[in-house]
Protein backbone atom coordinates (compact mmCIF):
# COMPACT_ATOMS: atom_id res chain seq x y z
CA UNK A 1 0.00 0.00 0.00
CA UNK A 2 1.70 3.53 -0.88
CA UNK A 3 0.61 5.99 1.50
CA UNK A 4 -0.50 9.72 0.57
CA UNK A 5 1.76 12.31 1.76
CA UNK A 6 -0.75 15.04 3.39
CA UNK A 7 -0.33 18.37 3.36
CA UNK A 8 0.50 20.25 6.61
CA UNK A 9 -2.17 22.45 7.49
CA UNK A 10 -1.41 25.78 9.07
CA UNK A 11 -0.97 25.77 12.16
CA UNK A 12 1.49 23.00 11.71
CA UNK A 13 3.57 24.84 9.08
CA UNK A 14 3.46 27.61 11.76
CA UNK A 15 4.96 25.43 14.80
CA UNK A 16 7.42 23.94 12.58
CA UNK A 17 8.76 27.73 11.48
CA UNK A 18 9.22 28.35 15.00
CA UNK A 19 10.28 25.30 16.15
CA UNK A 20 12.94 25.12 13.53
CA UNK A 21 14.18 29.32 14.58
CA UNK A 22 14.10 28.23 17.94
CA UNK A 23 16.16 25.43 17.94
CA UNK A 24 18.53 27.95 15.72
CA UNK A 25 18.19 30.61 18.07
CA UNK A 26 18.74 27.74 21.07
CA UNK A 27 15.67 29.02 22.98
CA UNK A 28 13.19 26.94 24.42
CA UNK A 29 9.48 28.06 23.47
CA UNK A 30 6.16 26.62 23.86
CA UNK A 31 3.98 28.01 20.71
CA UNK A 32 0.12 27.53 20.81
CA UNK A 33 -1.68 28.31 17.44
CA UNK A 34 -5.15 29.11 18.08
CA UNK A 35 -7.28 30.72 14.67
CA UNK A 36 -8.72 33.88 15.08
CA UNK A 37 -12.87 33.94 14.94
CA UNK A 38 -13.34 36.23 12.38
CA UNK A 39 -11.46 34.40 9.32
CA UNK A 40 -10.30 31.87 7.88
CA UNK A 41 -6.92 33.03 7.64
CA UNK A 42 -6.01 34.44 10.77
CA UNK A 43 -3.67 33.10 13.02
CA UNK A 44 -3.10 34.14 16.67
CA UNK A 45 0.21 32.72 18.13
CA UNK A 46 1.09 32.63 21.20
CA UNK A 47 4.80 31.97 22.56
CA UNK A 48 5.95 31.05 26.10
CA UNK A 49 9.29 31.19 26.83
CA UNK A 50 12.03 32.46 29.17
CA UNK A 51 13.29 34.49 26.67
CA UNK A 52 10.83 37.21 26.99
CA UNK A 53 12.96 40.30 26.67
CA UNK A 54 15.24 38.75 23.71
CA UNK A 55 11.93 38.16 21.78
CA UNK A 56 9.99 41.41 22.39
CA UNK A 57 12.92 43.86 21.87
CA UNK A 58 12.62 47.27 22.70
CA UNK A 59 8.97 48.03 22.05
CA UNK A 60 8.05 45.42 20.52
CA UNK A 61 10.25 45.54 17.48
CA UNK A 62 11.91 42.07 17.35
CA UNK A 63 8.19 40.69 17.70
CA UNK A 64 7.26 42.71 14.85
CA UNK A 65 10.28 41.58 13.48
CA UNK A 66 9.65 38.10 13.72
CA UNK A 67 6.09 38.22 13.07
CA UNK A 68 6.87 39.11 9.58
CA UNK A 69 9.39 37.36 8.98
CA UNK A 70 7.12 34.15 9.79
CA UNK A 71 4.62 35.70 7.36
CA UNK A 72 6.75 35.57 4.79
CA UNK A 73 7.88 32.52 5.31
CA UNK A 74 4.36 31.44 5.46
CA UNK A 75 3.82 33.21 2.20
CA UNK A 76 6.51 31.47 0.75
CA UNK A 77 5.54 27.89 1.63
CA UNK A 78 1.99 28.50 1.07
CA UNK A 79 1.96 30.50 -1.84
CA UNK A 80 -0.45 32.72 -0.19
CA UNK A 81 -0.65 35.57 2.41
CA UNK A 82 -2.28 34.35 6.10
CA UNK A 83 -2.13 36.68 8.70
CA UNK A 84 -0.34 35.76 12.00
CA UNK A 85 -0.06 37.93 15.21
CA UNK A 86 2.50 36.32 17.70
CA UNK A 87 2.54 37.32 21.14
CA UNK A 88 5.27 36.64 23.51
CA UNK A 89 4.31 36.32 27.41
CA UNK A 90 1.20 38.26 26.94
CA UNK A 91 3.08 41.67 25.66
CA UNK A 92 0.84 42.37 22.70
CA UNK A 93 -2.52 41.67 25.33
CA UNK A 94 -0.45 43.98 28.09
CA UNK A 95 0.17 46.63 25.36
CA UNK A 96 -3.51 46.50 23.87
CA UNK A 97 -5.12 47.20 27.03
CA UNK A 98 -2.59 50.19 28.04
CA UNK A 99 -3.45 51.69 24.93
CA UNK A 100 -6.86 51.27 25.29
CA UNK A 101 -6.60 52.83 28.66
CA UNK A 102 -4.47 55.95 27.08
CA UNK A 103 -6.71 56.25 24.33
CA UNK A 104 -10.08 56.86 26.54
CA UNK A 105 -8.21 59.35 28.76
CA UNK A 106 -6.99 60.90 25.78
CA UNK A 107 -10.83 60.66 23.86
CA UNK A 108 -12.46 62.35 27.58
CA UNK A 109 -9.44 64.98 26.88
CA UNK A 110 -10.09 65.90 23.68
CA UNK A 111 -14.29 65.80 24.17
CA UNK A 112 -14.04 68.54 27.62
CA UNK A 113 -11.37 70.84 25.42
CA UNK A 114 -12.42 70.42 22.37
CA UNK A 115 -9.26 70.26 20.99
CA UNK A 116 -6.92 67.66 18.52
CA UNK A 117 -4.59 65.57 20.26
CA UNK A 118 -1.60 63.83 18.53
CA UNK A 119 -0.61 60.58 19.83
CA UNK A 120 3.01 59.22 20.29
CA UNK A 121 4.66 56.89 18.12
CA UNK A 122 2.80 53.36 17.44
CA UNK A 123 3.15 50.67 15.75
CA UNK A 124 0.69 49.64 12.77
CA UNK A 125 -0.93 47.16 14.63
CA UNK A 126 -1.16 49.70 17.70
CA UNK A 127 -2.56 52.00 15.62
CA UNK A 128 -5.15 49.81 14.06
CA UNK A 129 -6.53 48.97 17.75
CA UNK A 130 -6.69 53.01 18.46
CA UNK A 131 -8.69 53.22 14.54
CA UNK A 132 -10.95 50.56 15.24
CA UNK A 133 -11.63 51.38 18.81
CA UNK A 134 -12.76 54.81 17.71
CA UNK A 135 -14.92 54.25 14.49
CA UNK A 136 -18.39 53.97 15.91
CA UNK A 137 -17.42 56.73 18.12
CA UNK A 138 -20.02 59.67 17.65
CA UNK A 139 -18.16 62.68 19.29
CA UNK A 140 -14.35 62.08 17.94
CA UNK A 141 -12.42 60.90 14.76
CA UNK A 142 -9.01 59.32 14.09
CA UNK A 143 -6.88 60.05 10.94
CA UNK A 144 -3.25 58.49 10.34
CA UNK A 145 -0.56 61.15 9.16
CA UNK A 146 3.03 61.36 8.13
CA UNK A 147 5.17 58.57 7.13
CA UNK A 148 7.00 55.54 9.02
CA UNK A 149 8.17 56.20 12.29
CA UNK A 150 7.06 60.00 11.97
CA UNK A 151 3.87 58.28 11.36
CA UNK A 152 1.29 59.67 14.45
CA UNK A 153 -2.75 59.09 14.84
CA UNK A 154 -4.64 62.76 15.40
CA UNK A 155 -7.77 62.41 17.80
CA UNK A 156 -10.06 65.35 16.90
CA UNK A 157 -13.99 66.38 17.66
CA UNK A 158 -15.99 65.61 14.98
CA UNK A 159 -17.61 68.35 13.52
CA UNK A 160 -21.68 68.84 14.39
CA UNK A 161 -22.16 68.66 10.10
CA UNK A 162 -24.88 65.51 9.35
CA UNK A 163 -23.31 63.23 6.43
Amino acid sequence: MVRKKTTPTVDEEIKTILSDLFTQLKIEAKVEVGKEESSDDNYKVNIETTETGLLIGRHGETLNSLQLLLGVILYKKLGKWIRVILDIGNYRKGREESIKEMVNRIVAEVISTKQPVILPYLTPFERRIVHVMLTDNKEVTSQSNGVGKERRITISPKTNETN
